[in-house]
């Protein structure tokens, strides 16, 4: 298969790098070294290593996975400062050959750095120079190559380039992955005005062991070679989030961030618009800790009853602060379901706030939670008992003694438990460990770049996983400023926050989504990058409604409470309408074949953000560990060539009509097709003569069978895969994460008298 230019990164134009410290010293070690003989060359690059070590206490991790001399290999490393090639010449073992541009090496902040490795010049648009790479890596020499071709702009992964994958698919040579970290804090990257930078940042270099890449797949040139890109892209990710570092609790995580963003940036803002910053909000929960201390035990599970907004960010960091659980509790889901979360997780305690409970009407879940026994603490009391003397001991300690390294604790404690939606039955308490939610935001920092610019807006609960993890932890751990609203139902306010706040950053479901597509001005959301959805399917009607008012597109994922939550997501470089996206990197899955379903089957996955296990409401306290740490999601999914993972239905949502599987996702996508402005949802109920059948719900007024039969004879739909009984309604019901309550709609199938009522 022949090599083009496009295969590699275009030649970069020289840009003036900073002077400092490092950059003289470069200067200074290149008079006379291209006369300098190869003993006194090591030498040196022992001596420049030692510098390095010293002013940047550079850690290599790893290197035993560095090939031995005499062995040809492609070295691919992510590129994120003009100090990249130094401290890789300076710090891998062996004399590396570094493939560099013709005109990068001509540029006088180079010419210092060549005398430490063998450097390969390389015209891309010289078919002769890219043969002459292959020809390097047969003679058994090791190639070191930046595949995204230019220094990172976001702190992330960018584009990734195929060549290197061809040059190790042509010459059978293995990958080896290399993690530069801490470089892109230093005055050498092009991260100033999007980071914290800092003189003399600590620095890793983690070399991966070797892989290599399977392209039988591909049938042309042309397939080929997108196919290797797409797949150094994947060893590349999977190596961003290998490095990550998940071997902590979530507040040492919170301290982490501080030492890499600033005491000062702003960490969490709400409605109320008075940010908080990571000083704040750690000393904060520091407070809150030592107020919690004498009514729980470490380890306890805590009920949390809170909105969106900064307190509760201050209460759940108190909460891992002390060492306790954090059992986020689903206040909309009414008084029962309330007690069996607390039944199930053994809560005892729970922190809520007086205002908060007047003010959403839970003043008869409250009593109902006293009554049974609880502890219900409210914020304000705990803000009264603490005294001006104890927040300045508390600051003056955090600014002295609080990067004092803590007793490590366990990241594979429980952290988290939060309740599965009900949408099935009653909650399951679902046990997170630190790890699972580390790992989860890793993995999906390792797919999506953003950087301290951006600001995210989540009107998502934090107590559902999606607005946990994706819209609070994940932003607020990477130093990125979480914006939190109280309800998602504000159609018209979420839209006018996200423009006042200039959000860069939208979390939603395709419900929520839809509301503020239709409430919002043109212009809301003008700051947008990314808006990403989850929790339940989108629409085509959603999308288009982004695309055509606001010029955004969707970027739709998939996941579960039981996954921390994110299984798969489409992202701005790989995006496939119609499918969730591909899995995040470090999650295993399995599909086995469902009888009667020709199409996909049942999706298990098994990873480090799998959870620790259930808690049921019939075996109180009692931690149920998933089989083999495999996880059933319960989905009907299947995997295109890509990887791409597309949603055929929950195996729960399936009806066997007449011996024939008929899905009720399909049924639901046939009245929206038909009836695109209203809400659709489908139910299952017995049928003595055919097993089953199918009763549509819908809010489109006047809809009936009759229609949407005559609509499906025109589209060539059988009439098996039809609802024969329609009902209209003037609202579907919902839960609090806009997703269908299908428990109730069933109900109201079975007993008219529950839809009257």
């Amino acid at each position: 298969m022949a090599m083009t230019a496009s295969d590699f990164p275009p030649p970069a134009q020289p840009r003036r790098a900073p002077m400092s410290l490092s950059a003289i010293l470069l200067a200074g070690l290149h008079v006379g070294f291209a006369s300098i003989r190869p003993l006194a060359q090591a030498v040196l690059k022992v001596l420049v290593r030692a510098v390095l070590k010293l002013l940047y206490r550079v850690e290599l991790i790893g290197a035993e996975n560095m090939p031995r001399p005499g062995t040809g290999a492609v070295v691919v490393v992510n590129h994120v400062s003009y100090l990249d090639g130094l401290l890789l010449a300076a710090f891998l073992p062996g004399r590396p050959t570094f493939a560099v541009h013709t005109r990068i090496a001509a540029a006088w902040w180079m010419k210092p750095v060549l005398p430490f490795f063998d450097a390969f010049p390389v015209d891309t648009t010289n078919p002769l120079s890219v043969k002459a790479m292959v020809g390097a890596v047969r003679e058994c020499r090791t190639l070191v190559i930046f595949p995204e071709g230019r220094i990172t702009v976001t702190g992330a992964l960018m584009k990734v380039f195929a060549g290197p994958a061809i040059v190790a698919d042509h010459t059978g040579a293995p990958i080896i992955p290399v993690r530069l970290d801490g470089p892109q804090y230093t005055m050498f990257s092009h991260m100033k005005g999007k980071a914290r930078l800092r003189r003399f940042p600590k620095i890793r270099l983690t070399v991966m062991p070797p892989t290599r890449l399977d392209l039988e797949a591909a049938t042309g040139a042309r397939d080929r070679r997108a196919l290797a890109a797409e797949r150094l892209y994947t060893v590349m990710s999977e190596m961003m989030f290998a490095t990550a570092d998940t071997d902590r609790t979530l507040f040492q995580a919170l301290l982490d961030a501080r030492t890499t963003h600033g005491a000062k940036a702003a960490a969490v803002e709400d409605v109320k618009r008075a940010p908080l910053s990571y000083d704040r909000l750690i000393i904060g929960a520091r407070l809150l800790a030592g107020t919690l201390k004498p009514m729980t035990t470490g380890g306890e599970a805590v009920g949390v009853m809170l909105p969106n907004a900064n307190p509760a960010v201050a209460v759940f960091f108190a909460l891992q602060s002390g060492g306790r659980v954090a059992a986020m509790l689903n206040y909309t889901a009414g008084p029962a379901h309330l007690l069996a979360a607390c039944d199930a997780a053994q809560v005892k305690t729970i922190v809520t706030s007086r205002a908060f409970v007047e003010q959403a009407g839970l003043a008869d879940a409250a009593a109902r939670l006293e009554a049974s026994g609880r502890r219900l603490v409210m914020l304000e009391d705990m803000a009264g008992r603490i005294s001006p003397v104890t927040k300045a001991g508390a600051l003056v300690a955090e600014r002295f003694i609080g990067l004092v390294p803590r007793r490590k604790q366990n990241a594979d404690a429980p952290a988290v438990i939060l309740f599965t939606s009900g949408s099935e039955g009653l909650p399951k308490g679902v046990a997170l460990t630190h790890r699972n939610l580390l790992a989860n935001c890793a993995q999906v920092a390792a797919r999506i770049d953003f950087n301290p610019t951006d600001r995210v807006l989540n009107a998502l609960p934090i107590f559902h996983s999606f607005g946990l993890t994706g819209g609070t932890l994940l932003p607020l751990l990477n130093g990125v400023r979480t914006l939190l609203y109280p309800n998602p139902l504000h159609y018209g306010a979420v839209p006018a926050f996200a423009y006042d706040a200039s959000a860069t950053i939208l979390f939603g479901s395709d419900t929520f989504l839809s509301g503020y597509a239709r409430a919002a001005q043109s212009y809301d959301f003008y700051s947008l990058r990314y808006v990403f959805a989850g929790a339940e399917p989108v629409k085509a009607e959603t999308r288009a409604r982004f695309a055509e008012k606001f010029g955004l597109r969707i970027l739709e994922g998939y996941g579960a409470t039981e996954c921390a939550p994110v299984i798969a997501v489409n992202t701005p470089m790989h995006f496939k309408a119609g499918t969730v996206g591909q899995v995040v990197p470090g999650i295993e899955t399995r599909i086995e074949a469902v009888p009667g379903i020709d199409e996909g089957g049942r999706l298990y996955v098994r990873g480090p953000n799998v959870m620790a296990g259930y808690y049921l409401a019939s075996a109180p306290g009692v931690l149920q560990a998933p089989e083999g740490g495999w996880h059933d999601t319960g989905d009907i999914v299947s995997l295109d060539d890509a990887g791409f993972v597309s949603i055929r239905g929950r195996a729960k949502r399936f009806a066997k009509i007449g011996g024939e599987m008929v899905s009720l996702g399909a049924a639901e996508g046939f009245a929206a097709a038909l009836w695109p402005d209203t809400a659709h949802a489908v139910i299952a109920r017995p049928d003595p003569r055919k097993g089953e059948e199918l009763v549509l719900f819908t809010t489109q007024p006047g809809a009936t069978p009759a229609v949407l039969l005559a609509w499906a004879r025109t589209q060539g739909v059988a009439e098996l895969m039809l609802p024969r009984i329609v009902r209209v309604l003037d609202a579907m019901p919902m839960l609090a994460t806009g997703k269908t309550d299908y428990p109730a709609l069933t109900g109201m199938a079975i007993d008219p008298l529950a839809q009257a009522a």
